[in-house]
Order: C-alpha cells, then sequence, then structure tokens
C-alpha cells in the first residue's frame, strides 16, 4: 500500500500521533521539488481578513518542511495540530502552530469525561501550558473522550472538575486549552463532546475566556447541521475553525453541500481574529494536485 493510500485508510488520531513520533516515513518517498521561491500574501491575492491555516495531518504524504514551502507560497500563516518537537520548523520558515498538539499524549477517545484519566492530563497539560507560551503559540487542543454508557450530565461535570486544575495556569500563561467538537455519527463513534449546545455547556460551567471550543464545520454538519446560525449564536465560545466538504470529508469546492463564502463571512462578521484551518482529504492523486486543491480551498475562504 502507497503512503497516500495508508494515510487514507489511518484515522485522524493516529495519523497525527504518527506524525508527532516520526513514524510516517516520509523521507522514504524520495526527493521532492520544492515550490519555487515563496510568494507573498499580497502576490497570490489574498484579502488578509482571514487567517489562513492548514491540517498537517491531511497532507501528511509530504515532508513538513516541503509543506511549510508550500503553505508560504499560498500565504498561508499558520500549520495546525503539530507537536512541539517540529515547532522549529514552523519557526524556521515564519509560520505559526495556529494548533498545538501534544504528542502521544492526547486521546481523542480518553479524555477529560473520565476522571480515572485526570491525573495523567492534568500532569501533560501543567507541563505543555508553559511550553506553548514560551513559543509564542495560544492554542492547546484538547478532547472529551468517548462516553462508553456514561450520561452527558455526567461527563460534563467529569470534564469540569478536571478542566478547572490547569485553567489558572492557561490564564497566568494567556493560553487557550480548546475542546473540538466531533461528529459521533461517522467518524468519531460515542464521542461525548459532539454536540455545540454541550460544548457551549462546558464553557458556561468553566467560565473562563481561556477554555474554548474547535467549532469543525463539517463535523457539526454532519451531527447537527444549522451552521451559520450556530456561529452567530455561539461565537464567543469558538477559538478556532476547521473545514472540510460534505459528504466526503473531501475538497470544500462546489462539489459538496456546504456553502463556505457564506460561512466565512458568517464567520468574519462576528469580529473572530483566530484561525481558519483546512482540514479536508485532499482526492488530487500527484503533489500538485493536492496543493493546487488547497490553494483553491483557502481562495474559496478567502473572503
Amino acid at each position: 500500500m502507497d503512503l497516500k493510500a495508508m494515510i487514507k485508510k489511518t484515522s485522524r488520531r493516529d495519523a497525527i500521533k504518527q506524525l508527532a513520533a516520526g513514524t510516517i516515513a516520509t523521507a522514504a518517498l524520495g526527493p521532492m521539488s520544492c515550490a519555487a521561491a515563496p510568494k507573498t500574501e499580497k502576490s497570490m491575492g489574498l484579502k488578509g481578513n482571514i487567517n489562513h491555516s492548514v491540517c498537517q495531518w491531511t497532507f501528511a504524504d509530504m515532508p513538513l518542511e516541503d509543506l511549510c514551502k508550500e503553505a508560504k507560497a499560498i500565504g498561508l500563516k499558520a500549520i495546525d495540530l503539530i507537536a512541539p518537537k517540529d515547532w522549529p520548523v514552523l519557526k524556521a520558515h515564519g509560520l505559526e502552530c495556529s494548533m498545538c498538539y501534544i504528542a502521544g499524549k492526547v486521546s481523542l477517545t480518553e479524555g477529560w469525561n473520565k476522571p480515572k484519566f485526570h491525573d495523567q492530563l492534568i500532569k501533560d497539560y501543567l507541563e505543555a501550558i508553559p511550553l506553548v507560551a514560551a513559543a509564542g503559540y495560544k492554542n492547546l487542543i484538547c478532547f472529551s473522550g468517548n462516553r462508553n454508557g456514561m450520561d452527558d450530565k455526567t461527563g460534563l461535570d467529569n470534564c469540569v472538575e478536571g478542566l478547572k486544575k490547569i485553567i489558572p495556569l492557561a490564564e497566568k500563561h494567556n493560553v487557550v486549552i480548546v475542546m473540538e467538537l466531533l461528529n459521533s455519527k461517522k467518524d468519531h463513534k460515542d464521542y461525548m463532546c459532539d454536540s455545540s449546545d454541550w460544548g457551549v455547556a462546558l464553557c458556561k460551567k468553566l467560565g473562563s475566556e481561556n477554555f474554548k471550543l474547535l467549532y469543525d464545520i463539517y463535523h457539526m454538519q454532519v451531527d447537527e447541521g444549522d451552521v451559520i446560525q450556530t456561529i452567530r449564536s455561539h461565537h464567543q465560545y469558538f477559538a478556532h475553525y476547521h473545514t472540510a466538504g460534505v459528504p466526503g470529508r473531501n475538497e470544500i469546492n462546489e462539489s459538496q453541500e456546504l456553502y463556505y463564502p457564506a460561512i466565512m463571512k458568517a464567520i468574519l462578521a462576528t469580529g473572530f481574529k483566530g484561525y481558519v484551518a483546512q482540514e479536508y482529504l485532499p482526492t488530487g492523486k500527484t503533489r500538485e494536485e493536492r496543493i493546487g486543491s488547497l490553494k483553491e480551498a483557502v481562495r474559496i475562504c478567502d473572503i
């Protein structure tokens, strides 16, 4: 099986862990031609209203160095879901990490809703928060974990109990702990933080500007729809956005049902100053086709 096919058959959590640990052998791909001299945001015609990013794991068949060069040429300002070991690569290319990831320690299925994981999670995040701040970054991802028969109220209370132990340090260092909203209908069966209402309720209970949500447009369209109205109603609790096409989680072009220009206008109208990261799975067979689709996605979202 070639590397691209392997990545497409790998879950997001596994792909990110493999990238963080360096176990996806991008070196085995052999030499790749680098991008031409990076173009500026202005030369690409980007308006500068949206801070664009891309998730590394969806382009994991490309060495991070090459992805950084391509990102700079397009006009992206950051790359999403990067572990600390690769932050120096981003810095060397003048890019930010728009959503930080704790290598090998974060699990989508075993999260803050289970008290038995709290001791380890608290230790990990208390170590990570100062690192994120020292690097000059802001967002640090976290997950609720799966239900495994647990009711949503108990899970919510458990998340509050655990997260309140790390929020004071996040506030001290101006780091935002960001829980991702994921669909439980298709991609992440049994995941607890699968609705905007549940996530917003958690934010309200914690009562801190240093805990917010990652509103994944693809995931929430699958589970609940009403994307634009949800953004208008709850934008103050959203620190970050992810994109992908519905159905299929592929390109965000006319092949799918979401109209991203209108969604981006709704986001911009809220005064949002954070990042919008592309997290679709490219369908192109060649590197040129995949990067071409990334350019198209950025232009679609650049309102």
